[in-house]
């Protein structure tokens, strides 16, 4: 038996990501060695790279609603399966 597992870690919110959802956002490395770091060091370790990028770090590339008429479920699938 096959089995593909996925799975992402999260992270709290930082102000660009904060301002739509304040929860959590997915963690994001911002380098090799912070992923290396991530899947080499002890937990503890591990944990301590689990954090928000830095403000700023991220660029609001549009507002407002989404004109293809693609629902984002829909479009989330998609990527899913290329």
């Amino acid at each position: 038996m096959a089995s593909q597992l996925f799975g992402f870690l999260t992270t709290d919110a930082h102000k660009e990501v904060g301002d739509f959802i304040p929860k959590a956002m997915p963690v994001i490395f911002a380098g090799s060695n912070e992923i290396e770091a991530c899947l080499t060091l002890s937990t503890d370790d591990a944990l301590k790279v689990q954090k928000p990028l830095a403000d700023g770090m991220l660029k609001i590339v549009a507002r407002g609603e989404k004109e293809d008429g693609v629902s984002p479920a829909v479009a989330s699938l998609e990527r899913c399966l290329l």
